[in-house]
C-alpha cells in the first residue's frame, strides 16, 4: 500500500502527451493547441475610425465649442469597406464611418454627435486630441508577432483571434481514446431489468461520463463476467486504446481476478492499494504499455479514485499544463472523524457567502452511496495523520465541478447591493 502523493507521481512520470491533428477551429474549444499562431499581417491592417463621425486635422477644431464651432468642407463619405480617393487638406473633413480606412491627411475622428451637417459643410462644435477614436494599424497584432503560444487551451476568445488571423484549421493534441470496461457477475446494462440479485452497472456509465467531462473520448468495451476467458477478451478488446479502465475485480476475493489477468497480458503491474479512503484498492499497470488503471468496483470509490489519479492521467495525455481540480481552505460545520493511516476524500458540500468557504459533508459516506456523489461538489480532505475535525475549524476541500464559479447574480451587482 502506498501513499497518495507517490501513487500520482508514478503514475504522472509514465503519461506522455499524445501527437497532434488538424481541426477546424470550430471544433477546437477546449482542447490544447499543438502549434504556435503567428500573425502574417497587422489587425487592424490600416488606421480606420473608432467612430462614425468626421475624419478631420485635429488643429483645424482648435478651440471648436457649440457656441463657437470649427465649419470644415465636407469632401468625402468613407463607408467601411471603401478606400478614401481624396487626402484631407486644411478647413476640410470626410464623413466617415466605424471601421472605415483614415483618409491621408486626417489624424482624429470628431464623433457625429459632436458635429451637425449643414449641406457639403459640417460644424464641429469639440476640439479634437490627435488620435482621437482612431483604431491604428496594428495596435492589437503585430506581424510576426506568437499571438497564441503552443500548449493554450482555446477558449471562444482565442477561436476569435484564430478567425481573424484567417486559421480556420489549426493543430491541436490529440484526445485519448479512453476504453472503459465494468467487470462482476452480478452486473447487468443498463437496458436489462436486473432480478433482485442483480445490479445495474452505474459504473461504466458514471467512469464514461468522467472521461468525456475531461475531453477524451470514451470507448464502452461493455461487462467482463468473472471468468479468465472473459476478462480476457475484454482486455484485449481495450487494446486499441490509449488508457483502459476498469472497475471492480481488484480487491482480495476469490472472484477478484483483474490483477491475475493484468499479470497475464503484456502487464507491469506498478502498485496495488493506495492508503486513500475511498478507493483503497487501486490497481495501477500498463497493458502492452498502455496504462491501466483497476478501479474498485463500488460506485463512490470508483469515482474517487478517477478524481485523483485518472483525471490528472488523461489530462496530461491531452497536453495539458493544470491536470488538477482547484482546492480552497473551507470552515467545517460539523464534527468529522476517520481512521488513521488514511487520507480520506469525504464527499461534502461547499458555500460561499460573506467572504469565507463553508463546507458539510453530504451525509452518510459509505462507498456504495451513490447519493453522496450526487449531493457532493467537493471533497473534504482530511489528511492521514488526523483522526478527527471539529465544527469551526478550518479543512481543505478540492471542488468537483464549476458550481462554485457560478452565481445567481453577477458579482458585482451584489457587491454594490
Amino acid at each position: 500500500m502506498i501513499p497518495v502523493e507517490k501513487a500520482l507521481a508514478q503514475i504522472l512520470k509514465g503519461i506522455k502527451p499524445l501527437g497532434t491533428e488538424k481541426i477546424n477551429i470550430l471544433n477546437a474549444l477546449g482542447r490544447v493547441l499543438g502549434e504556435d499562431i503567428t500573425a502574417h499581417r497587422n489587425i487592424p491592417p490600416k488606421d480606420n475610425s473608432a467612430m462614425d463621425g468626421y475624419a478631420v486635422r485635429w488643429e483645424d477644431t482648435r478651440g471648436a465649442t457649440r457656441k463657437k464651432p470649427a465649419v470644415l468642407d465636407v469632401v468625402e463619405d468613407i463607408p467601411a469597406g471603401r478606400i478614401p480617393e481624396k487626402a484631407i487638406q486644411t478647413g476640410e473633413a470626410a464623413r466617415i464611418m466605424t471601421g472605415a480606412p483614415i483618409p491621408e491627411g486626417a489624424d482624429a475622428v470628431v464623433r457625429v454627435e459632436d458635429s451637425e451637417k449643414i449641406g457639403s459643410r459640417v460644424k464641429i462644435f469639440a476640439a479634437a486630441e490627435k488620435g482621437q477614436d482612431i483604431r491604428f494599424a496594428g495596435e492589437d497584432v503585430r506581424e510576426g508577432e506568437t499571438i497564441i503560444a503552443k500548449g493554450k487551451v482555446i477558449r471562444p476568445a482565442e477561436i476569435g483571434m484564430l478567425a481573424e488571423l484567417g486559421r480556420s484549421f489549426i493543430s491541436v493534441r490529440q484526445r485519448p481514446l479512453v476504453a472503459v470496461l465494468s467487470t462482476g457477475d452480478e452486473l447487468v446494462d443498463i437496458d436489462q431489468f436486473p432480478s433482485p440479485w442483480q445490479i445495474i452497472s452505474s459504473n461504466s456509465y458514471a467512469m464514461a461520463a468522467q472521461v468525456i467531462d475531461c475531453g477524451a473520448v470514451p470507448l464502452q468495451i461493455g461487462i467482463a463476467r468473472d471468468r479468465r476467458k472473459d476478462l480476457l477478451a475484454k482486455f484485449q478488446a481495450a487494446l486499441r486504446a490509449d488508457i483502459i479502465i476498469s472497475s471492480g475485480g481488484v480487491s482480495v476475493g476469490d472472484y477478484d481476478l483483474v490483477k491475475d489477468i493484468m499479470h497475464k497480458v503484456g502487464n507491469r503491474m506498478h502498485f496495488w492499494q493506495v492508503a486513500m479512503r475511498p478507493g483503497k484498492p487501486l490497481a495501477y499497470g500498463s497493458m502492452n504499455g498502455i496504462p491501466l488503471f483497476g478501479l474498485p468496483g463500488n460506485p463512490v470509490s470508483s469515482m474517487v479514485s478517477f478524481e485523483q489519479f485518472v483525471r490528472p492521467a488523461i489530462l496530461k495525455m491531452m497536453g495539458h499544463r493544470n491536470l488538477y481540480r482547484k482546492s480552497v481552505r473551507a470552515v467545517l460545520e460539523e464534527d468529522l472523524t476517520k481512521m488513521k493511516g488514511f487520507r480520506h476524500f469525504i464527499r461534502g458540500t461547499v458555500q460561499y457567502d460573506k467572504g469565507r468557504y463553508t463546507v458539510s459533508s453530504t451525509g452518510k459516506q459509505g462507498s456504495g452511496i451513490l447519493q453522496s456523489m450526487v449531493r457532493a461538489n467537493c471533497f473534504i480532505v482530511m489528511p492521514e495523520n488526523v483522526i478527527s475535525v471539529r465544527a469551526g475549524e478550518t479543512v481543505s476541500v478540492q471542488l468537483l465541478d464549476h458550481s462554485m464559479e457560478l452565481t445567481a447574480k453577477p458579482d458585482y451587482l451584489q457587491a454594490a447591493s
